[in-house]
């Protein structure tokens, strides 16, 4: 079987990381995001990954390719010279998709992370035999949305009501899809919306079936998702008993540490924390509900919380970090500062207090 992992743009929505490397190699619970999906697609038997991107598709292959050899799986490109939205890029990659087996093929947004039940889905696409299957995930105010209208029983999806003023059902579409090659045939190569021009047709000839996606469902693509996904992504593995979360008297609720981190004595680490490899935190640090990049050095008794800390910066001693405040590569935060949400570009230092959410050019 085959993937397309809709890739896209620039990421403006994560910066300042997105400055250091594109937003699918950007860390999410100790690795690159995209690789959480390259790692489940293999499980379910894909042999081959497209990457449907028009922005520095060098950077991903070249850092891609230590992961081809390590999971065995052919990642490709299929590069866009104009944005071609959703749809568009399955016109493009057309020749890599289809195979002569007819197999169904994958196609999935890169922001998105959840368990990803690629195996349910697979059985369930072929128990119906429509055209295609898309996953929809229960939302709590789905005014925000697009709302995909089903029956219940079988997943048959009638209709498509974008941000519907009054309640028509809670289901929005998750990013993550499973086509028959012959939804092709219904793309043209100009820049086209799967959502609103290809599904809701697919759906008029009673083709197109939904599946409710069990566990977490989150987009990751801007700071507070991300922060959020990232305590629904370890409170999965702490579901799973997962040998991976870090425990002792210093860790409150879900952390993830990655083994060749060093903690100082006497911190307080967690809720919603994860570590990345090479990380140093010093003797009395306080974290929550943040996540720290690779080779990042956290001083005595700083104080982070709600925050990203981007690669390789530092955090001073008696520092504050808080309120979504983010930290690209190489930032280092002078001793005793203060930052209230901060959005701090890579390779700065910062000398004085930010005392209201802003960006630091």
């Amino acid at each position: 079987m085959k993937a397309l992992i809709l890739v896209g743009g620039f990421g403006t929505r994560l910066r300042p990381l997105t400055l250091s490397v594109p937003k699918p190699l950007v860390d999410f619970g100790n690795k690159p995001m995209i690789l959480h999906q390259i790692e489940a697609l293999k499980e379910v038997g894909v042999t081959e990954v497209v990457l449907a991107i028009n922005y520095q598709p060098e950077v991903m292959l070249n850092f891609l390719k230590d992961f081809e050899n390590k999971l065995d799986i052919k990642i490709t490109c299929s590069q866009e010279t104009e944005p071609l939205g959703t749809a568009g890029p399955l016109a493009l990659a057309r020749e890599k998709l289809i195979h002569g087996s007819g197999d169904p093929f994958f196609v999935l947004n890169s922001d998105v992370i959840s368990e990803y039940p690629f195996a349910q889905l697979i059985k369930f696409h072929k128990s119906h035999g429509g055209e295609a299957t898309i996953m929809v995930t229960k939302v709590d105010e789905p005014s925000k949305y697009g709302v995909v209208v089903m029956e219940e029983g079988t997943g048959k999806v009638e209709r498509f009501v974008e941000k519907p003023k009054i309640f028509v059902g809670n289901k929005i579409n998750a990013g993550i899809y499973l086509l028959n090659p012959s939804v092709l045939d219904r793309i043209q190569l100009k820049p086209t919306s799967i959502e609103k021009e290809v599904f809701p047709k697919i759906a008029d000839e009673r083709k197109l079936y939904a599946m409710v996606l069990p566990g977490f469902w989150m987009d990751i693509g801007q700071p507070r998702d991300y922060i959020t996904g990232l305590r629904l992504f370890l409170d999965s593995l702490r579901k799973k008993a997962s040998v991976k979360l870090a425990s002792g008297p210093h860790i409150l609720g879900n952390v993830l540490i990655h083994e060749s981190a060093v903690i100082g004595e006497g911190c307080l680490i967690g809720p919603d924390v994860s570590i990345g490899p090479g990380c140093v935190v010093e003797a009395g640090v306080r974290l929550s509900r943040c996540t720290v990049m690779r080779g990042v050095r956290i001083k005595k008794h700083a104080c982070i919380s709600s925050s990203i800390i981007g690669w390789h910066s530092t955090v001073g001693q008696w520092a504050r970090v808080e309120n979504m405040t983010i930290l690209g590569e190489d930032v280092h935060v002078c001793d005793e500062i203060y930052s209230n949400g901060g959005v701090v570009l890579p390779h700065k230092e910062i000398k004085s207090s930010i005392l209201k959410p802003e960006i630091v050019m």
